[in-house]
């Protein structure tokens, strides 16, 4: 019984000198430091987001997949740089429908 006791003392011994060693050389296992909470690492410029711009996103993984508040985040932006652009294209259209018909009225 002694020598059971013996090798399980000795076995958790070289076990935790074992992890101490590998903690130390290896560290954490992170190169910087973990992302505040309510943080993102995810850019997006604050307007005139380019197919590029959409293409270059990259997510914080997690266990489960990615951040959905970080993904949440990006299509939001997205969303309303798409209404933007969809606004201005329609006043465009609605000036130049007033101006064409300006000019056709000149014409006659």
């Amino acid at each position: 019984m002694l020598t059971i006791g013996l090798y399980v003392i000795g076995l958790a011994v070289a076990v935790a000198v074992l992890f101490a060693l590998v903690w130390v050389v290896f560290g954490r296992g992170e190169d910087l430091p973990p992302v505040p909470r309510g943080t993102t690492l995810t850019r997006l410029p604050l307007a005139g987001i380019t197919g590029d711009d959409a293409r270059a996103l990259v997510f914080q993984q997690t266990v489960r997949g990615y951040k959905p508040e970080e993904v949440d985040w990006a299509l939001e932006k997205l969303a309303r740089e798409i209404d933007d652009l969809r606004a201005t294209v329609h006043d465009l259209s609605v000036r130049d429908g007033a101006e064409h018909v300006v000019d056709q009225s000149r014409n006659r």
